[in-house]
């Protein structure tokens, strides 16, 4: 007996050094990615192109393809995909943004003229808005953001270690995506190797349920806000409206946080409407688009890209985009939902634990 006692004793002491052990490895991992960070980027990147792409290269191999095969095509389309982003959306979205930033003493001067009238007949204090004030800040600002960017650019011309660290960078992605694209189930392999075998099965398992929720909301999530960016942009050109690419995309981007793409959208496309057309019937068709767009995702897009894994609350996303920007600014609000996502998982499972513990409902023992 005493033999025994001993060996538990021990068998705990190690559990207890065990846990030790991993507290001071996740910190230490955590300060070290924390130092990092910037060095970090093209690396996270890189990975999540490959956790997006790996799923698409199993179906290929799952159909007698290589692995290098299979990897080749999916690194194909998203270098195109990449392209088609540099080459073509994004000189029509400048070309939009300064657009809206040239004619916008135009709009306040619409405002100004037709809408104030309206607002004071119906009580509202008009006397806050001084446009005198606005134009002369959008004008200083939009000659501000010019002389930033001439600036910006000079110092990268200029600077050989910032053009060097921004080519390097634009190099490392599409690279690293590659090898870890090849490589992804051996390292994730590797990485179930690394686990303590007795705690191996209930890991997997843990990760696997967080791996289908992430799936959920980046795959499918991703596809959702890009058929809804489409489908904004396509109604509001068949409206006529000049900025219709530039709205529908921001529309489609914010559509991760439920019913803000519809608010923003019905927003700003409402406002540009009224602007460029001088009546309310052209903002009316945009009320009709964005509810036609949101009753297409709700009955088609969502049950058919997401379905219902991710289960987040409304107000549990807006809480978790909002907690990711204050503590991490933006990248924070790229990572929240995910992150969200995973700690749902963790704390349903720590809810059943709970439940099925004796704090939560004792024993009677005799």
């Amino acid at each position: 007996m005493g033999a025994a006692s001993m060996a538990a004793t021990q068998e705990q002491g190690m559990t207890d050094e065990h846990k030790i052990f991993l507290i001071v490895t996740t910190l230490t991992v955590g300060w070290l990615c924390y130092l990092l960070s910037p060095v970090l980027m093209p690396f996270f990147i890189a990975a999540l192109f490959a956790y997006l792409g790996d799923p698409i290269v199993d179906s290929l191999e799952a159909r007698k393809l290589s692995r290098s095969v299979s990897v080749s095509i999916v690194y194909a389309v998203l270098l195109l995909v990449g392209f088609l982003l540099v080459l073509v959306l994004l000189p029509l979205l400048t070309a939009q943004v300064g657009a809206l930033f040239k004619r916008l003493p135009e709009y306040l001067s619409i405002f100004q003229s037709t809408t104030i009238p309206w607002l004071a007949a119906l009580g509202f204090p008009v006397e806050i808005f001084d446009f005198s004030s606005i134009k002369q800040t959008f004008v200083e600002y939009w000659t501000n953001v010019s002389q930033v960017a001439a600036s910006v650019f000079r110092y990268m011309t200029s600077s050989g270690l910032a053009l060097l660290q921004w080519l390097a960078n634009l190099i490392l992605v599409p690279v690293l995506t590659f090898y870890l694209l090849r490589d992804w189930d051996d390292i994730v392999l590797r990485f179930r190797e690394l686990l303590p075998r007795r705690y191996a099965k209930q890991i997997i398992d843990l990760s696997l349920e967080c791996d289908e929720m992430l799936s959920a909301f980046l795959r499918g999530q991703l596809m959702v806000m890009l058929a809804l960016a489409i489908i904004y942009t396509i109604g509001l050109t068949a409206i006529g409206l000049e900025l219709a690419l530039l709205l529908g995309v921001v529309a489609g981007v914010v559509s991760f946080v439920p019913y803000l793409g519809l608010i923003v959208g019905i927003g700003l496309s409402g406002v540009a409407a009224y602007f460029q057309f001088h009546d309310w019937l052209p903002v009316l068709m945009v009320a009709g688009v964005f509810g036609f767009a949101q009753l297409l995702e709700g009955i088609v897009l969502t049950p058919r890209f997401v379905g219902e894994r991710i289960g987040l609350h409304p107000v549990a996303v807006l809480f978790s985009v909002m907690a990711g920007a204050q503590l991490f600014g933006f990248m924070g609000v790229l990572l929240a939902l995910p992150v969200a996502a995973v700690i749902m998982v963790l704390l349903r499972h720590t809810h059943q634990r709970y439940i099925d513990s004796d704090l939560y409902a004792p024993t009677k023992r005799d």
